[in-house]
């Protein structure tokens, strides 16, 4: 038998090294590397004289069932899952500290205890008396939920095993699990991939819905091992700003329905309240037209929500270096972006500071969000205002050139529900939509005739 070797694991990303180091050669995080449990080399070949279990194959046309979802009475969760929980599915839920993910879980568990489920809820962060508290404050406290608080994976799976089968167990969070299985503090690599596994196996085997509550990096991905995002079937993050009332859950990684749909919420103080038309939400408190605004028909997965985007441009002493400042979207676009204005349109950015922010804490991926910012710097700096009831949609390639996108006619009809009656876009994506008027743009000066022009 080899002589165990010392492997140093970094608590960021994850990766393996055979010396401690100050800095991870992988992530770049600095006094990440810990030493965990030596391992002992074995001979890659395996020894089959004890024998094996032999695989059974089978062909892609075997029939299969589809799975039976269960409802977790908030639709907009639903949503995001693809239509409801997965009997003996693993979902990850990350997410900033105190944006709403116990609250939002706790929602759902006593939705579905009171529907006739049996559900656990699992706390290693807080103490049971200060959840019931929790629930009491929003209204829950009569929900038969079965809830505890501990951190050991033995107790928690010695005790699933003499109770009958939930239909749901959260486990609040996975980042606070030990199993004295593995050496090492909770929180560790080692840990977190271990306990993970053994949570999950149980899901898998006794058709147990399994949400795991993970906390997340400065950065805003989840904590932990990289694994671990592998090992669920679904990881969702849940997204928004304190300073603001809205949350949206997202779905990352679902391997039981779309990927990048979303549900939207809104934090009340009885809990978390579904949002059903998010375009309302991110469009209120809408008044007069004013130069620098424009109304963006995003794409979230299949769902069309309207944002609006909105633009300052301040005039600079000759000299002063120009500032540029992006909340909501990616600030390495804004500038592609501003270059192709400069370039191909003649309007000078170069001596005016450039503010850009999506209402409502809204963050936007979308490239057809490429127009409706584009309107919106030029709106700013010629101090002119947009005309009312209009939207813009498109991407703008480096040429200047004005590109289709998908789904155009989702956008449009999510535009005219909402009471617009015209849409700039890119050449081709007409669609007939009863109300609106569609009007197509090909090169990004056009843009600037139909801003200056006021059409």
């Amino acid at each position: 038998m080899a002589k165990p070797k010392r492997r140093y694991v970094c608590q960021a990303c994850g990766s393996v090294s055979s010396r401690w180091q100050g800095q991870c050669p992988d992530c770049a995080e600095w006094n990440t590397l810990v030493e965990e449990a030596p391992q002992t080399v074995f001979s890659a070949k395996h020894d089959l004289s004890s024998g094996g279990r032999a695989v059974q194959f089978v062909s892609l046309d075997t029939p299969v069932a589809l799975p039976q979802r269960r409802k977790t009475g908030l639709a907009e969760f639903d949503r995001a899952l693809g239509g409801g929980l997965v009997p003996g599915s693993a979902i990850l839920m990350g997410g900033d500290p105190g944006i709403g993910k116990s609250t939002l879980l706790l929602q759902t568990a006593a939705s579905i205890a009171n529907a006739g489920g049996l559900v656990v809820y699992i706390s290693g962060e807080e103490a049971s008396d200060q959840i019931r508290l929790r629930a009491d404050r929003l209204g829950l406290g009569k929900a038969p939920i079965r809830l505890a608080s501990t951190t050991s994976v033995r107790d928690i799976l010695t005790t699933l095993g003499s109770m009958d089968t939930p239909a749901l167990l959260v486990i609040d969070s996975i980042q606070t699990m030990h199993s004295d299985q593995i050496e090492g503090a909770p929180g560790t690599v080692s840990q977190v991939r271990g306990c993970a596994f053994e949570l999950i196996r149980y899901a898998k085997e006794n058709g147990v819905a399994l949400v795991l509550v993970g906390h997340v990096t400065k950065d805003g991905s989840i904590a932990g091992p990289r694994v671990l995002e592998h090992m669920v079937d679904v990881v969702m993050s849940f997204e928004g700003e304190r300073s603001h009332q809205y949350r949206i859950l997202r779905a990352i990684k679902n391997r039981f329905g779309a990927v990048d749909e979303i549900g939207v919420f809104a934090m009340a103080g009885a809990g978390l309240e579904e949002v059903g038309n998010p375009s309302l939400l991110f469009l209120s408190g809408r008044e007069e037209p004013v130069p620098g605004s424009a109304v963006f028909p995003a794409l979230e997965g299949t769902r069309p929500v309207l944002v609006e985007i909105q633009a300052l441009t301040v005039r600079l002493a000759s000299g002063a270096t120009p500032r540029r400042a992006v909340v909501g979207w990616d600030s390495g676009r804004l500038a592609m972006l501003l270059a192709v204005l400069e370039s191909r349109c003649g309007l000078s950015f170069s001596s005016a500071e450039v503010y850009l922010n999506v209402a409502g804490g809204y963050r936007l991926t979308d490239p057809a969000a490429d127009l409706a910012v584009a309107a919106a710097l030029v709106s700013a700096l010629a101090d002119r205002p947009l005309a009312s009831g209009t939207a813009w949609f498109g991407e703008v390639s480096l040429a200047g050139e004005v590109r289709p996108v998908a789904h155009a006619g989702v956008r449009l009809r999510e535009a005219a529900k909402l009471g617009f009656r015209q849409v700039h876009g890119p050449d081709g994506a007409a669609e007939k939509v009863d109300g609106l008027r569609f009007s197509p743009i090909r090169l990004l000066p056009n843009l600037v005739d139909r801003v200056m022009s006021g059409a």
